[in-house]
């Protein structure tokens, strides 16, 4: 059984967990000499026109939504990852845990590094985390962060790399 990894998939959805799981990332990949792949998924739009008809996903302002995310996605990568580290960015419109899975199986990744969200416990009994979902169906293992990080400090990694 070969442990290399060469492949880590991180999760964004430019929330300050999700970026303090990409600066302990990039360290994690910079120390396995992996590449990093970056992922947002755009979640459609859906509202109720009518009880009868169900849910329907407006599409026109997707496109808008996507460049946005691109920009955002590109600009993140640019700004904290180092150049020895490749990276890739994603954009994809979905249920964020359905496509981050989707994706570990098409790129072959070794690993997914997600961060979770303090949300409550009956959001999460309702509806359960992307992270949780992610975690029991990944194709790969999965590294969970919670926000503080043990034995990682953000504002101290952040003054090193702008020295």
């Amino acid at each position: 059984m070969d442990l290399a990894i060469k492949k880590v998939l991180v999760p964004i959805d430019f929330s300050d967990y999700s970026k303090n799981a990409l600066k302990y990332a990039v360290n994690f990949a910079k120390s396995f000499g992996a590449d990093m792949t970056l992922i947002y998924v755009v979640e459609p739009i859906i509202y109720p026109p009518d009880f009868s008809m169900g849910q329907i996903a407006i599409p026109t302002i997707s496109t808008e939504w996507d460049d946005r995310a691109r920009e955002e996605l590109d600009k993140l990568a640019k700004t904290e990852i180092p150049a020895e580290v490749k990276v890739k960015t994603l954009i994809k419109t979905g249920k964020p845990f359905v496509e981050i899975i989707e994706t570990a199986t098409e790129e072959d990744i070794d690993i997914i590094i997600i961060a979770t969200h303090g949300h409550s416990a009956v959001e999460k009994i309702l509806f359960g985390s992307t992270a949780d979902k992610v975690v029991r169906k990944a194709p790969c293992p999965v590294l969970t962060l919670r926000d503080p990080l043990k034995g990682f400090n953000y504002k101290e990694e952040i003054k090193k790399q702008k020295e």
